[in-house]
């Protein structure tokens, strides 16, 4: 059964009549002098399935301290939805725009209403201690809103602390704490919570650890709290809700809450700062020194200042006022994370499960969501921030070293999730290393040969059939799950490690790897131009139907990754040539990125609601296909790719709460519209070039380097004036369809000429982008 997706925001034929179907964005024209960075909407994703929070964080801090909404369902994953109208409390660690939840750590729920343990439903908040709201403001740093019980929440942070401030109503008033509350997919679920204690010590501080089996199987969390005003009592509650003896000064169990109750609440406003840890109470303690005294404002002015400074790195003007709140939204989305995950005394929880130290310089991050990020996030990174692309570069190696299942796939607070296809740290480094970042990479080649050579290496969910890989070439349907998509993002893979073996000297290694990074070619079926499911035999799925998930009926069993054999057909990313020779040649394989276009935009009712926001097959709110409107370039036909990314930039993104079109996934859909606004994109970022496309903005100035400046300009540019004419590079003619990175990173101005017409601009074999070499 065929379905018409729900998330199809185009109607019609996507590339019908191409060169006169251009975006219909109302007209708006600015001031052509550079202009003041416009606010971050810091809702934006908060509501659809963007999964994105309003809370307070600093950039790729440890604390994410932000209101909890919800705790179950898929948009739960980041703790709050815009449409839920009731706070829960406010929680001190979450993730920002995955499709998979955990963290919600240390629960704050302040409130007059009378003590209730349990949540409540968002239907009938007063049946449990939620609470609806009004008057929400948020900014970088700093969040408020007032709670229906009349309590004034105000939130900011350090970078491992977070700080409230509440202000009562004149009377009684308590501050619960709930330590059980976490991340669960449905209401009847119970997450597993095991050596869970709370703790009050002399000093007055609350302290309390846990474990948590959730999506990271087992991390642990330990936190440190001091209030600014001493309660009037306490009452801890042990598992099942069962109060302990009064005058006790912790509990410890499984599922744990403590009251702090104040008989005048709103004498003066109480403020709370938490420092958390991922190693033990200690390092959570002493993350309060990153917030002495009792300075709310002082900390919060600190934030705000912060961000102002990090959101600087890149100015824009023309586009439309809420092309410019977008763009400063992505921004701000792609600056929290990875998250900060050493202490201040530099020790951290590795993924071996040991606790290390690092030196002064180093820091360990978490959540790197690397399917998704590798592709325009960690590019971006090495582009406006090189020191921190640095810093992450070093963690990676470190946790190539530490994991039992080598190259990182999807770390979470010293644990691997497994989550997605393949270990694609490697093409973080290897792109690293291409755009001359300095680490060592030799360091994680043990463990990254390991991956590709031992097949008895142990294997995690993300790298399930790599002994059919090496054997036959692919991953045979009737073996393994997800075959078509694996095959493929094992060879890239394997590009990446060849690039990063011919780095360190390994010569051998990388020419097997290079040759074997073409087995792409044995799960795409030129006779019909698909990805196609291949059994053990060698035989191809048949018939065959491109909009379906696989050959199998079962949900959990598909043949490809979050996609469909339309989708999988484009997922090459690094030998396009070698792609475009075995689907016919140039003529062929343009006509095959238009069907891709302008197929029906139709999927089967078992579609995961991650491929969203259709154009045709294409789908833009999920990653595998976010390379494929640049494709156009390789084959002579850069006009259509002007097009098609300046549509996707207009109707893809809105500033509104619904508007990222599918989860932001840390960063990566809000990257995309960041570099393709700009005019460029890292279509196989491991080769160091950015194809170009069509620049939004009339200017824009970007911070590069080391304190160098891009300038992208764009003369005659308009909404109905997408099309490059031509382009300048420092003044000078620059006649190739892409750029590399070696040339901006040192700063210069990048001025397009646009145009209502499509030009040969780019067309020319000599001047297409490059793509690696075949062994």
């Amino acid at each position: 059964m065929i379905r018409a997706n729900r998330r199809q925001l185009l109607a019609g034929s996507a590339l019908a009549a191409l060169g006169t179907a251009l975006p219909s964005v109302a007209s708006a024209q600015s001031s052509r002098a550079a202009v003041k960075n416009t606010a971050p909407n810091l809702f934006v994703g908060t509501g659809g399935h963007g999964h994105t929070f309003p809370g307070a964080t600093m950039p790729f801090g440890m604390v994410q301290l932000s209101p909890d909404t919800n705790n179950f369902g898929w948009d739960a994953c980041s703790g709050y939805h815009q449409s839920d109208r009731s706070i829960m409390g406010f929680s001190h660690t979450h993730l920002s725009g995955t499709g998979i939840g955990d963290m919600l750590d240390v629960l704050v729920v302040p409130t007059r209403a009378p003590l209730k343990l349990v949540p409540g439903s968002r239907e009938n908040p007063a049946s449990g201690y939620r609470q609806r709201y009004s008057e929400e403001h948020a900014e970088p740093g700093y969040y408020r809103v007032k709670l229906d019980s009349g309590v004034v929440a105000e939130l900011t942070v350090t970078e491992r602390t977070g700080l409230h401030r509440y202000t009562f109503a004149k009377g009684p008033g308590h501050i619960l704490i709930d330590f059980t509350h976490c991340k669960q997919e449905t209401e009847a679920e119970l997450i597993r919570i095991e050596d869970a204690a709370l703790a009050l010590s002399d000093d007055g501080t609350l302290t309390g650890s846990r474990q948590v089996f959730r999506w990271a199987e087992g991390r642990r969390i330990h936190f440190a709290m001091q209030l600014s005003r001493k309660p009037d009592r306490v009452q801890f509650f042990g598992d099942d809700d069962r109060p302990v003896a009064p005058g006790a000064k912790g509990v410890t169990g499984h599922r744990l809450k403590v009251a702090l109750f104040y008989d005048d609440a709103g004498a003066a406003p109480i403020l709370v700062k938490t420092g958390i840890s991922g190693v033990d109470v200690d390092g959570a303690r002493g993350a309060l020194a990153e917030a002495p005294g009792w300075t709310f404002d002082r900390a919060s002015t600190a934030a705000r200042r912060t961000w102002a400074k990090e959101l600087d790195i890149l100015r824009v003007s023309g586009g439309t006022p809420a092309q410019r709140t977008i763009l400063s939204s992505a921004l701000y989305h792609t600056l929290m994370g990875p998250t900060l995950f050493s202490d201040r005394d530099g020790r951290y929880m590795g993924l071996d499960q040991q606790v290390h130290t690092l030196a002064a310089s180093e820091r360990a991050y978490s959540a790197y969501s690397l399917w998704d990020t590798y592709r325009a996030l960690h590019p971006l990174m090495t582009l406006v921030r090189p020191d921190m692309a640095e810093r992450f570069v070093h963690d990676l190696i470190r946790q190539t070293q530490q994991s039992p299942y080598g190259p990182p796939t999807w770390p979470l607070q010293g644990f691997e999730t497994g989550c997605m296809n393949g270990w694609h740290s490697v093409v973080v480094l290897a792109e690293a290393h291409a755009k001359g970042i300095k680490a060592d990479y030799a360091a994680a080649w043990p463990n990254i040969r390991k991956r590709a050579f031992d097949a008895s290496y142990k294997d995690s969910l993300a790298t399930l059939g790599r002994d059919h890989y090496m054997k036959l070439g692919y991953i045979p349907a009737d073996k393994i799950k997800e075959s078509v998509s694996r095959t493929q993002e094992y060879a890239y893979d394997d590009h990446a490690m060849a690039a990063l073996a011919d780095a360190i000297g390994e010569r051998s290694d990388a020419a097997v790897l290079r040759k074997r990074s073409g087995n792409w070619r044995n799960v795409i079926d030129p006779k019909i131009g698909f990805a196609r499911p291949r059994f053990a035999d060698g035989s191809w799925w048949g018939p065959y139907d491109p909009v379906t998930l696989g050959h199998m009926p079962q949900p959990r069993w598909r043949d490809y990754t979050e996609a469909n054999g339309w989708q999988a057909t484009f997922l090459n990313q690094h030998d396009i040539y070698g792609m475009i020779a075995h689907m016919g040649g140039d003529t062929a394989y343009e006509a095959k990125v238009d069907s891709f276009f302008n197929a029906p935009s139709t999927l089967p009712d078992n579609a995961p609601p991650d491929i969203a926001g259709l154009v045709g097959q294409y789908a833009h709110g999920n990653e595998p296909g976010h390379h494929v409107a640049y494709l156009y370039a390789y084959v002579g036909a850069p006009w259509k790719t002007q097009a098609m990314v300046r549509r996707l930039c207009a109707e893809m993104y809105k500033n509104d709460p619904d508007g990222v079109i599918g989860n932001d996934d840390c960063g990566q859909m809000s990257a995309w519209f960041i570099l393709s606004s700009l005019g460029f994109y890292p279509v196989d970022p491991t080769t160091g070039i950015y194809v170009l496309g069509s620049p939004l903005f009339d200017t824009a100035e970007l911070r590069v380097g080391a304190g160098k400046t891009l300038r992208v300009r764009a003369i005659g540019n308009a909404p109905d004036r997408p099309y490059v004419q031509s382009v300048r590079w420092n003044g000078k003619p620059w006649t190739k369809n892409w750029i590399a990175h070696a040339d901006i990173i040192g700063g210069g101005e990048l001025e397009f000429t646009m145009g209502a017409k499509s030009s040969r601009f780019g067309a020319g074999v000599a001047d297409r982008p490059p793509s690696a070499p075949r062994a």
